[in-house]
């Protein structure tokens, strides 16, 4: 398997551009200034990161679990990826912090483990947190 296409200059980190491509069967060359795509500029991190967003089609929990991450550190990424590729984000939109996140979260397992509630409201609870 052939090398990936850095879409950011080593030296200034300013994006590349294509001027040549080339067929490896018939050895055919094709110059001129060619536009890489979206995701060939992202970092590595990023495009793991869409790679597993991807896979787990877009299910915020699923990602939590195999990158180990929080919720917010999910959407941060998310959001950071977005802006990467171009995109705006609502910079509007109601957006938790890691550490309200916790507090919140301790909260309602605090309530659980009191008796204050039952499991299935604590369930409730933690998914209704989990997708603001």
């Amino acid at each position: 398997m052939g090398r990936e296409v850095i879409g950011r200059c080593p030296v200034c980190a300013e994006a590349l551009e294509v001027t040549q491509l080339s067929c490896p069967v018939c050895n055919t060359r094709i110059s001129g200034n060619f536009e890489m795509c979206r995701f060939c500029g992202l970092t590595a991190e990023q495009k793991h990161f869409a790679e597993v967003f991807i896979k787990n089609r877009g299910n915020i929990r699923e990602v939590e679990k195999e990158l180990g991450i929080s919720y917010p550190t999910v959407r941060g990424r998310l959001e950071a990826l977005i802006r990467a590729l171009g995109y705006s984000v609502d910079s509007d939109a109601k957006e938790v912090s890691d550490e309200q996140y916790s507090k919140e979260r301790k909260q309602i397992l605090d309530k659980l483990s009191q008796g204050d509630i039952g499991a299935s409201e604590a369930v409730r609870l933690l998914r209704s947190l989990g997708s603001r």
